[in-house]
């Protein structure tokens, strides 16, 4: 799309004429011999003398209008608009932390086939599905065991961390519960993170019983940088010991940090826990709008100088004429007025 920036400099264009309407015209300066009889001299030859004044040229006339119109446009600054580029950029990042303790090799997870699988591969099922459905979101996962440690970083890029989620096996952190240290690194993960919402989705089958930091002082300084942590507790918490899932204490990391606790049995409602994990953290993209524009303002300047140096190279080539033909003619007319005059 074409367009000018200052359009309202357009109005300059009636100025050129107005100058030329109502200013004096321009009387160039040349030298002169004065003599007290010069009127004499000047009805001796048959002329009478005239002030000095504007030659009144069309072409030249017109010359002026278009370079001052050329330079108007010029000012007005033409310039093309091409159509606007979106860049669509999250405004949420999220952080997946998953147990991959022992305890997760429990075989007691039905998938949609009715084949009894273990819970870490129904969880990474689900979770998979998850990141397909955040395709604007920044993601990163977070595996823990006795220690917990950054599998995936905050990115953009799904394919990845889709792969990563996949790679995750069972023992590979050590065969304890560190929910506490999995929070501290998700803070870490999300401190320097530029987003205004950070939400952390904690999934375990067990209860704390490796960590350093403990699950509720962990939870007060992600509350204290605006985490919010969506706990998912797994497993039976009917079983002893390390075995135990602690669902109060998930219960109570999400309320510190103003999020919700949810409890799953099997793949089902693992699915439907995800689902509405998906509804209350809705996507939500900031689109930032550009429309390059390339100015033309040059065009119609270098037009104006163009026009201008056109002009005066003609009327340069025409002195140079005249002045070769008069140099071709030996014999003047003695008999014109305008060589008797200038031979006087």
């Amino acid at each position: 799309m074409w367009r000018l920036e200052y359009p309202w400099l357009l109005a300059l264009l009636p100025l050129g004429w107005l100058a030329w309407r109502y200013l004096p015209a321009y009387v160039q300066r040349r030298g002169a011999l004065r003599i007290p009889f010069f009127e004499s001299v000047a009805r001796s030859v048959g002329q009478s003398p005239q002030r000095p004044g504007v030659r009144r040229d069309r072409w030249q006339l017109a010359l002026n209008a278009l370079v001052w119109a050329l330079i108007v446009v010029a000012l007005a600054r033409p310039e093309r608009v091409e159509p606007p580029l979106e860049n669509r950029e999250p405004v949420r990042d999220l952080m997946l932390a998953l147990d991959i303790s022992q305890s997760m090799e429990t075989q007691d997870f039905v998938d949609p086939s009715g084949k009894r699988v273990d819970r870490l591969t129904a969880v990474k099922a689900v979770v998979a599905d998850f990141i397909a459905r955040r395709k604007d979101d920044r993601l990163g996962l977070i595996v823990f065991g006795t220690a917990a440690y950054p599998q995936a970083p905050l990115t953009q890029d799904h394919a990845t961390l889709t792969l990563l989620l996949d790679q995750i096996a069972t023992g590979m952190a050590g065969p304890n519960t560190a929910i506490g240290d999995a929070i501290g690194v998700a803070i870490k993960q999300l401190e320097h993170a530029a987003e205004r919402e950070k939400v952390l989705i904690l999934l375990t089958d067990g209860n704390d019983t490796s960590s350093a930091v403990p699950p509720d002082r962990a939870a007060a300084m992600a509350a204290g940088r605006h985490i919010v942590v969506q706990t998912l507790g797994i497993g039976d918490p009917k079983a002893e010991g390390e075995e135990k899932v602690d669902f109060d204490a998930l219960r109570r990391i999400a309320q510190a940090t103003g999020g919700r606790f949810f409890q799953a049995q099997d793949q089902a409602s693992l699915q439907q826990v995800y689902a509405t994990l998906d509804q209350i953290t809705p996507h939500e993209v900031r689109e930032l709008r550009h429309q390059p524009r390339q100015d033309f303002f040059w065009i119609p300047l270098g037009l104006a100088v163009l026009a201008l140096a056109a002009w005066h190279l003609l009327a340069a080539l025409r002195g140079r004429w005249a002045a070769h033909a008069g140099k071709s003619d030996p014999s003047p007319d003695p008999d014109r007025k305008e060589g008797a005059w200038r031979s006087t």
